[in-house]
């Protein structure tokens, strides 16, 4: 995992834009028109990422599952047999609270899965393993923050994933086991066509419950032409999505179903 980690941060943005602009720095004297043309990459990248108008646009290209109507949660016991909801990370020793927490998209899922849980009577997996390899797992901050925060209990606590292949493929074999086939997915807009991807391969039946949509208006001023720095961050999230819809397919179609 540190080595994974190590080369994914440097190769992708911003990591990989600041790398464009060190080597023109390098170049400047040796190769003048190509420290140029590494500055004018590296620098339009940043650039660009940092527009929320560049986030908004990514993001309608890439938030392609349409968001559940409210009047139909109540129904979807009549579909589906469960809900997941998938994790997104933690934040460590936090002081304020005297623990790790999930994140604040962590956050999000677990209060909309909530949501969807009181509802519609449905039980919930929490999905999600050790961050960074440390415990506890995400899976289970997730459900003890549905239990003290939301009033939602959590049947079952899959804590072995690190991405979300492995998502899909340990809470199948978790529900399979239980007979459930049919369920609510809760992530992420952004996340959600990889994940559907992901536990459709491993021969689940999938109602996606996207949320946290990116591909609205902005609501900046000057149409969110001017720099911001919240949006380098949500640009790397969503380039990330954009690559793992390429790399998905290639490195686990035709891998063996779970169960």
């Amino acid at each position: 995992m540190p080595i994974r980690y190590f080369f994914k941060q440097l190769l992708l943005p911003p990591g990989g834009l600041l790398l464009l602009l060190l080597v023109a720095w390098w170049l400047r004297r040796r190769a003048p028109r190509l420290a140029a043309l590494c500055f004018v990459l590296g620098f339009g990248g940043l650039w660009l990422m940092s527009l929320p108008a560049t986030v908004e646009w990514a993001a309608r290209m890439l938030e392609s599952e349409v968001a559940l109507d409210p009047a139909d949660w109540r129904n979807l016991d009549r579909t589906a047999q469960a809900i997941v909801v998938l994790g997104a990370g933690r934040e460590q020793a936090d002081p304020g609270w005297g623990s790790d927490q999930p994140s604040h998209i962590a956050l999000e899922r677990l209060r909309y899965a909530s949501r969807l849980a009181k509802a519609s009577g449905l039980p919930i997996l929490a999905s999600g393993g050790l961050h960074y390899g440390e415990p506890p797992s995400e899976a289970l901050l997730a459900a003890e923050a549905l239990q003290r925060d939301f009033s939602t209990p959590t049947r079952w606590l899959e804590e072995r994933s690190r991405t979300t292949w492995e998502n899909a493929l340990y809470s199948a074999e978790m529900l399979k086991t239980a007979g459930v086939e049919r369920i609510v997915l809760v992530t992420s807009a952004s996340h959600m066509p990889r994940s559907r991807w992901c536990f459709e391969q491993v021969g689940l039946q999938v109602i996606a419950a996207p949320m946290g949509f990116l591909g609205v208006p902005n609501g900046r001023p000057f149409g969110g032409w001017l720099p911001e720095s919240k949006a380098v961050w949500q640009s790397g999230m969503l380039l990330n999505e954009a690559v793992g819809m390429l790399i998905y397919p290639l490195v686990y179609s035709g891998r063996d179903k779970a169960g």
